[in-house]
């Protein structure tokens, strides 16, 4: 969390009634011009302000953020738009969660996926969880291969999803991967199973209710030496979760080949499908390319030859209601 040290402009700002309104709703240019005008702050003061945060950004940047003729995107930026909040005493993460979905909107208007408060939230659970299981970033594990299939059930629900991962160890004694899996929002870990399906077996498995977040051990039964190659299957059954709309996989280093398809068993099938990348949470979203549903298998599949560090998924959109009454009857 940032600290402002001086306090030559710690008068309350105006009233400025659209400000409450632009912060809740956006788009994140719009309420960043209304609070640097709420303050009454000149844009070359702001710049000051920054610049005691350890940030350096240019007028001619902050002009452009504040037309929407840019959008910070670099984590330098991203830091800069951090300070601004506290500079410009505004809620904590206000403008970082207008930044991400005015990224993450669909063709519709809709934010098309989870906020970036509940994205960092979500990654310091994760770290808590691998590290009471003892795993580190790689875990001594370099992924040659990894293919991913998705079920959307008959609710539209996130129902199960099966990985196939090839790795080669980059250390001796690694005799293990700890598998992380996320619901949509609404979902209950408690619910979920995960099941080893080939090579390897069930571990400790942890989760964290508020988040959704669960990581589990697949033990291979052997140690692997440097060099040695692994091949190893597994799934997880969900089905907790409300409708969902997309699925994402995140990269934190460069791989090799990933696959992921997305399978509907739903009576109705979307009306359309997407794939999309992003460098980070924060980050817009790019690389979008239409994509049809094979018939009669009703799936979508996208397949990157080489991963690099960031995120990508496939995206959908319903229409009409969910066909089925027994819509959130697998809850808890």
């Amino acid at each position: 969390m940032w600290h402002v040290t001086e306090h030559t402009d710690a008068a309350a700002p105006p009233d400025v009634p659209e400000l409450d309104t632009v912060l809740r709703g956006g788009p994140f240019h719009v309420a960043l011009r209304a609070a640097i005008a709420a303050r009454g702050l000149p844009l070359q003061r702001v710049q000051h302000h920054l610049t005691r945060h350890g940030v350096k950004v240019g007028l001619t940047s902050l002009s452009y953020w504040q037309q929407g003729a840019r959008r910070p995107q670099r984590p330098e930026s991203l830091r800069a738009v951090r300070a601004l909040e506290e500079i410009l005493r505004l809620p904590e993460e206000s403008l970082i969660r207008l930044l991400a979905e005015s990224g993450d909107r669909s063709v519709h208007g809709r934010p098309a996926t989870r906020s970036y408060r509940s994205l960092l939230e979500t990654s310091g659970v994760l770290r808590r969880l691998q590290a009471e299981l003892g795993w580190t970033s790689d875990g001594g594990l370099h992924v040659l291969g990894h293919h991913e299939r998705v079920r959307i059930g008959t609710r539209r629900e996130l129902a199960a999803r099966e990985s196939e991962h090839i790795v080669r160890a980059h250390r001796d004694g690694v005799d293990r991967f700890v598998a992380v899996h996320q619901g949509d929002p609404g979902c209950d870990p408690r619910g979920m199973a995960v099941r080893a399906l080939e090579n390897c077996r069930t571990g400790r498995v942890l989760f964290d209710r508020d988040t959704g977040v669960l990581a589990a051990e697949l033990l291979f039964g052997t140690p692997l030496r440097r060099g040695d190659t692994f091949l190893f299957r597994y799934g997880v059954a969900d089905g907790t979760g409300g409708v969902s709309h997309e699925y994402v996989h995140r990269f934190g280093a460069l791989g090799g080949q990933y696959a992921l398809q997305v399978r509907f068993d739903s009576p109705t099938l979307p009306v359309r499908c997407h794939r999309f990348s992003q460098v980070s949470p924060a980050a817009p979203r790019g690389g979008r390319v239409e994509l049809p549903v094979t018939h009669p298998y009703r799936s979508v599949h996208v397949v990157e030859p080489r991963v690099r560090p960031g995120m990508v998924g496939i995206a959908w959109e319903w229409e009409g209601p969910v066909d089925s009454p027994a819509e959130g009857a697998a809850r808890a």
